[in-house]
């Protein structure tokens, strides 16, 4: 019988001078028991946990970038979860080879290292081999209609800034233990999850999330990594027909790995795939953006309807900018999407 795990990894590893963050960890089985839980700090240890644990047959979610081959900008995934997913305030942070947040990329090389197979998801898992592949908790959150999330995303990551930061943190407490309380109803979904099955998710369920950031973030780790774990089974259990794979047209890095995010999507959410184009061409796309920005160059009214898609994506970025894993836009692309941002603005209110 297989197993899922689940990887909330800390994007930044541990250096000399700073230890890196929790990464929560989970284990479930295929009838959505949790069979292990708990958190490692660093690549180093969480790959030794991983190495030491899992088996062949056994499927991997990780929520960080797993796979980056281009130099600037966003990842073609990153472009598509904000395409499928902006309707309900989910947009992805992007991941260029200039971020210093590798430690997804390192996490895959020493588990591929001790044998483990990276899949992009777009073929079944091998029984020989341990898989891993890349997630996004919160598509999970807002993919699956089990969940109820059925207008937007719960803002259970960043405080709300038109709040006090007392009533913030409140808000955000109340959203997490509203999210854990949808996910104590997953013990008859397909495939399940049984949140009381083990101490540690059981007190998530009973204890209510606390108001300080260092103790929520710790319990938020671990509501992440079980996001992931069940993230796992369903891919394993329906593959396409509750997943897409987000970037699934982009162009291979030199050993053939495609730098993908498996998501659970609803039929709405599911975004139509681009004919692969080479990495080139993806990162010359942002830049010929922000080129156009600097100009003012205006737009033919035939690319209308692209203008308010692309407009679409700017704002649901923006978003993500207060309630996402941490982690914030670089200032340049920040600059790039202000600047495309206003050229949108301008280019539609002059025909409008």
């Amino acid at each position: 019988m297989p197993r899922f795990f689940g990887v909330d990894l800390a994007w930044r590893d541990s250096t000399p001078a700073r230890a890196a963050n929790e990464t929560g960890l989970a284990v479930i089985d295929e009838t959505g028991a949790v069979l292990s839980a708990g958190w490692e700090r660093g690549v180093d240890a969480v790959a030794a946990w991983l190495i030491a644990s899992a088996a062949p047959g056994d499927v991997i979610a990780i929520d960080a970038p797993l796979v980056v081959t281009n130099a600037a900008g966003m990842r073609q995934a990153e472009r598509e979860v904000a395409s499928g997913y902006g309707r309900w305030k989910v947009a992805a942070n992007p991941m260029n080879l200039a971020s210093p947040l590798q430690g997804g990329t390192l996490l895959r090389e020493r588990l591929e290292h001790a044998g483990f197979v990276y899949v992009d998801g777009t073929e079944p898992a091998p029984t020989d081999r341990v898989a891993l592949f890349e997630c996004y908790p919160y598509t999970t959150i807002v993919g699956m209609e089990e969940l109820g999330y059925d207008e937007r995303r719960p803002r259970y990551k960043r405080l709300d800034p038109a709040a006090s930061r007392t009533e913030a943190r409140v808000l955000r407490a109340a959203a997490c233990d509203q999210l854990i309380e949808r996910m104590t109803g997953l013990d008859t979904a397909d495939p399940p999850l049984r949140m009381r099955s083990h101490p540690l998710s059981a007190a998530l369920v009973d204890d209510d999330s606390p108001l300080l950031d260092a103790p929520y973030k710790h319990r938020e780790d671990l509501l992440d990594a079980l996001l992931c774990a069940w993230t796992a089974s369903i891919w394993h259990r329906h593959g396409g027909a509750r997943v897409q794979v987000l970037g699934a047209g982009a162009a291979p890095d030199e050993s053939g790995r495609r730098p993908t995010i498996v998501a659970p999507a609803r039929p709405m959410q599911r975004v139509a795939e681009p004919e692969p184009a080479p990495v080139a061409a993806v990162s010359a796309d942002l830049e010929d953006r922000a080129d156009g920005a600097s100009r003012s160059t205006a737009l033919s009214a035939g690319d209308a309807e692209l203008e308010i898609g692309m407009l679409a994506r700017v704002l649901a970025l923006s978003a993500e900018l207060q309630a996402s894993d941490g982690q914030r836009l670089e200032p340049a692309l920040r600059s790039e999407l202000g600047e495309l941002a206003a050229r949108i603005a301008r280019r539609l209110a002059a025909e409008h």
